[in-house]
């Protein structure tokens, strides 16, 4: 495909880590995708919470199936938009990588535990994951990715954190932009995580349409299902509408950054990363509505009592986890006790949270209920 100058280019690329030959037959951002792919992180994705804990349905989504689908959303979008499509891929698939079980919930819980340690951001440990915790390969730690996906994968970061992480981290230190395929796989991830969430709620009955049809966004296109088609049942009514209300956001997203690129009159992604303001952006009108339907969300679904308690729940296991294996070391695997008395010898007890954070984050959501009841039911004893 022909990309656009302003696309991530190899031939601009600010490399790698670590020295290596490059692929013979591949691009760059292909073999940073089939690294991540190959990775024990991204397998147990599978098990990681969306919004749903994996044992309460076998087709919820969770934190695998999202990343899939952001990915294909963002190669959507960058082909219309002559993007790198192999990077968007790479970025999406790996966003979600240093996530904690139990979804947000777990985030915060894990982050309330490190307050005193430098604080816990799921896309600083994606990117921990990447360059350091994933061990497999002889010359280097890590997967040794490119600058551009490791760029992307840190969506968010705290200015402290920022000074700590170099290259990758400068940009929140100047307030200056990543490429457009970070940008657009940053709101891929919002456009997919909108519409499934939806989805999986209406499926498990915490959502109704009738609660739907209050946000204009979705009235508008239910109105034209069913004018369309007159009554149909649950999963078509569900499926027709949602559909269209995700190319609403697709077809917004391209047009609008299609036409503020042109705006901008980048022809480098060095002009692009020297931008005040993300040049992938929705209309301002479809940004109002995107707000209604979060707030939304947040209130019917993820604030709804069911997976309230649910939550509630998934935070007091995180935290009787941490504060045990801090307390221990010793009640963690051995590769992660050694590390844990490595990191201290350096870091002192933030190097000892540290350790205990990357373990508690690396669990699925059952491995974390396990854990919890091997180290908590006197019955258990192995």
């Amino acid at each position: 495909m022909d990309l656009a100058p302003y696309a991530a280019l190899e031939c601009h690329s600010r490399g790698r880590r670590y020295d290596e030959p490059g692929p013979s037959n591949r691009s760059a951002y292909m073999r940073d995708r089939d690294r991540i792919i190959h990775s024990a992180a991204f397998r147990r994705l599978e098990y990681k919470t969306q919004v749903f804990v994996n044992h309460e349905g076998d087709l919820f989504r969770t934190r695998l199936t999202h990343s899939l689908e952001v990915a294909q959303l963002a190669r959507t979008m960058a082909r219309s938009l002559r993007l790198h499509e192999d990077l968007c891929e790479a970025i999406s698939l790996a966003h979600d990588l240093g996530h904690t079980p139990f979804g947000h919930a777990g985030q915060d819980a894990l982050n309330e535990c490190m307050r005193d340690h430098g604080g816990f951001e799921h896309n600083a440990q994606s990117l921990r994951v990447v360059d350091e915790l994933e061990d497999k390969y002889a010359s280097f730690r890590g997967l040794n990715l490119s600058f551009e996906t490791r760029e992307g994968i840190l969506k968010h970061c705290s200015l402290a954190r920022a000074r700590e992480l170099g290259d990758v981290g400068r940009r929140f230190i100047e307030r200056g932009q990543p490429s457009l395929e970070a940008q657009l796989a940053n709101l891929a991830d919002e456009i997919a995580y909108n519409s499934h969430d939806i989805d999986d709620g209406l499926r498990a009955g915490l959502l109704t349409i009738e609660q739907l049809r209050s946000v204009p966004l979705f009235r508008r296109h239910h109105d034209v299902v069913l004018d369309t088609y007159g009554p149909l049942r649950g999963k078509q009514e569900r499926h027709e509408t949602l559909r269209r209300v995700m190319s609403t956001f697709v077809e917004d997203l391209t047009t609008t950054s299609s036409a503020r690129i042109a705006a901008a009159g980048v022809t480098h992604i060095d002009q692009v990363r020297a931008q005040a303001q993300p040049l992938i952006a929705y209309s301002d009108a479809l940004n109002a509505a995107n707000h209604e339907l979060k707030r939304f969300l947040r209130q019917q679904l993820y604030q709804h009592h069911q997976v309230y308690r649910v939550m509630a729940k998934a935070k007091r296991v995180i935290r009787d986890l941490f504060a045990a294996l801090i307390d221990d070391v010793r009640l963690m695997p051995p590769e992660f006790c050694d590390a844990a008395r490595t990191l201290e010898a350096a870091r002192g007890l933030d190097g000892r949270a540290l350790a205990v954070a990357d373990y508690i984050a690396g669990m699925t959501d059952r491995y974390a209920l396990d854990e919890h009841e091997r180290l908590f039911d006197p019955r258990r004893l192995r």
